[in-house]
């Protein structure tokens, strides 16, 4: 029972992380082409569904959204409080 929730989190968090790295890739672009842009609620929500690392990779890798305080504060600060939860999960398991 224990590996196979190990298995999904580690899947919700790669599936998570890797949606919140891609769309902030595709909201760059669309920028740069004046394009439909993805909402910035969009983005938070998926960075904030534990895709804080790829979120905040995203923004400052891909050079996007850094101008907003908002983002720039709030991805990392997303990241932090889902590495805590991560943390009391894992030590609530041990």
């Amino acid at each position: 029972m224990m590996n196979v929730l190990l298995i999904l989190v580690l899947l919700v968090l790669v599936v998570m992380n890797a949606a919140a790295f891609v769309l902030m890739g595709i909201d760059k672009r669309r920028a740069k082409q004046g394009a439909w842009r993805i909402p910035e609620k969009t983005l938070f929500l998926v960075t904030a569904l534990f895709g804080g690392l790829g979120g905040t990779l995203g923004m400052f890798m891909l050079r996007h959204k850094t101008k907003h305080w908002y983002f720039r504060l709030g991805f990392p600060a997303l990241l932090i409080v889902q590495v805590v939860l991560l943390g009391l999960g894992a030590a609530a398991l041990l």
